[in-house]
C-alpha cells in the first residue's frame, strides 16, 4: 500500500474543511450596514483574478457556496474592445454579514435562467427615441429627428432632454411591445391594457433626471441627444451613451455625455454625466400641476416629489452619492414645464454622477410618500457604504 504523505493528509484534510484549493476562484461579500442587502449589482473585473492554465473568463457562472445554487449573471465589455472585462451579479447578504461565492465552469443545464429584464435601445420606428427599461420601470429620450421636425414645424417632433417616464406594472419587459402596438394603434401606449402605460408628460421640463446649468438664477439646458451606443443588455444590467451637442449657458460653452445605467430591481438609472465649462449641474423632477409634496434631505444627499398622478400617486427621487449634492430648489416659475425640483450635483474631475428614478403606486411596490422617502433614504445609505469584496 502507498504510504500517504504529509502533503495528501494535509490536503484532505483542507478539502474535508471546505477550503479552497489552489484552482478555486472564491469570493467574500461584506456587508457592514445594519440591514440585509439584495439588487445590488457586485462587478468582477477580469483583471482582478489570475486565472489557471486554460480558464477562460468568460466562461465561468457564479455560485452560492451556502445555498449550492447557481445564480444569474452577466458578461459585459464595458470598453467595447470585442473583449469582455467585467461579470455582473447580484448577491443576496443579511445585516452584518459576509457570504462567499465561487466562479467557476459548469454544464450549460446547470445554467441559471436568463431573461433580459434590463433592457434598452434606440427606436428609430417612433421618430428616433432611445428607451431604457428593467422589471421596475421604463424610461426613454429623444433624439435628433425629433428636435428637427419641432425646429421645422413638422407636426410630432419633441424638443426636450428631459427624461421620460413609462409606468409599468409588470415584470417582463414592455419596450418593444408597447412600440409594436402603437404601429398599429397611434398613441397605444397612452392607454393601460393591464401593463402600465405613459401618462408621464415630459414637454421642456427635466422629466425624471434630465440637467440643467444655473447661471445668474436661469436654468439652461441642452436639447436632444445627437448620437447613442448601446453598451449591454441583459438579465443584470442595460447600459448605453448618449451624446449631445455643445450647447450655451449664457456665454458658457456646456459639453455633456450621458452614461446611463438601469440595473435589475432598482427603481433609479444611475448618470454618470461628463462635462466641460461648469463646476456643478442641477438635475430636476418636474412639478407638473405644482399639487405634490417635496421633501430635501441634503443630509442624506436625496431629494423626492411624490404627487397625485391621474388616477393613482407617483413618487420621483435623485440620490447623490458621496456627499456631493450641493443645493436644492423648489423652482416654481408661471413658464410651461419649467417647474422643476432641482438638485444641484458638484462636478469632479470633469464628471458628475447621480441616481434618478420613480415609484408607481398603481405598481403596488410604494403606496405612500413615507415609503418613497423610505426607499431613497434606504439606497442613500447602501450607495455611500458599498458591499466590500474580497478575494481568496
Amino acid at each position: 500500500m502507498k504510504k500517504a504523505t504529509l502533503f495528501s493528509v494535509v490536503c484532505a484534510g483542507l478539502f474535508m474543511l471546505g477550503c479552497k484549493t489552489a484552482n478555486q476562484h472564491i469570493i467574500t461579500i461584506n456587508n457592514s450596514l445594519d440591514e440585509a442587502r439584495a439588487f445590488e449589482t457586485v462587478e468582477i473585473n477580469a483583471s482582478d483574478l489570475t486565472l489557471n492554465a486554460g480558464e477562460d473568463f468568460q466562461s465561468f457562472s457564479v455560485k452560492d457556496l451556502k445555498t449550492n445554487t447557481i445564480l444569474a449573471s452577466q458578461f459585459v465589455d464595458n470598453n467595447q474592445d470585442g473583449k469582455v472585462d467585467v461579470l455582473l451579479f447580484q448577491p443576496e447578504i443579511e445585516a452584518n454579514s459576509s457570504k462567499q461565492y465561487e466562479l467557476l465552469v459548469v454544464d450549460e443545464s446547470k445554467k441559471a435562467e436568463s431573461i433580459d429584464y434590463c433592457y434598452s435601445r434606440f427606436v428609430p420606428e417612433r421618430t428616433d427615441d432611445y428607451a431604457w427599461e428593467n422589471n421596475k420601470v421604463g424610461f426613454r429620450t429623444f433624439g435628433p429627428t425629433a428636435q428637427k421636425m419641432v425646429e421645422d414645424k413638422v407636426k410630432g417632433g419633441t424638443l426636450s432632454s428631459g427624461i421620460d417616464a413609462w409606468l409599468k406594472r409588470v415584470e417582463y419587459p414592455i419596450i418593444n411591445k408597447w412600440y409594436k402596438k402603437d404601429e398599429t394603434e397611434k398613441g397605444a401606449y397612452h392607454k393601460d391594457y393591464g401593463e402600465g402605460l405613459d401618462n408621464f408628460h415630459v414637454g421642456v421640463s427635466r422629466g425624471v433626471g434630465g440637467i440643467a446649468v444655473k447661471l445668474d438664477s436661469v436654468y439652461y439646458f441642452s436639447k436632444n441627444f445627437t448620437s447613442w451606443k448601446t453598451i449591454t443588455t441583459g438579465p443584470i444590467r442595460t447600459s448605453f451613451v448618449l451624446e449631445y451637442a455643445d450647447w450655451d449657458a449664457n456665454g458658457k460653452t456646456i459639453s455633456e455625455t450621458k452614461h446611463i445605467t438601469l440595473d435589475y430591481g432598482s427603481n433609479l438609472s444611475k448618470f454618470e454625466i461628463e462635462l466641460s465649462g461648469t463646476e456643478s449641474i442641477h438635475t430636476g423632477l418636474t412639478l407638473h400641476e405644482k399639487d405634490g409634496e417635496d421633501t430635501q434631505n441634503q443630509a442624506s444627499g436625496w431629494v423626492s416629489y411624490w404627487q397625485p398622478h391621474d388616477d393613482s400617486e407617483l413618487g420621483t427621487g435623485v440620490v447623490v452619492p458621496n456627499a456631493n449634492m450641493v443645493s436644492s430648489t423648489l423652482y416654481n416659475t408661471s413658464l410651461k414645464d419649467r417647474s422643476n425640483l432641482f438638485t444641484e450635483v458638484k462636478v469632479n474631475d470633469g464628471i458628475a454622477i447621480y441616481y434618478a428614478g420613480f415609484g408607481w403606486k398603481k405598481a403596488g411596490e410604494f403606496n405612500s410618500k413615507k415609503e418613497w422617502n423610505a426607499y431613497l433614504e434606504s439606497f442613500s445609505k447602501k450607495i455611500d457604504n458599498p458591499l466590500q469584496i474580497t478575494f481568496n
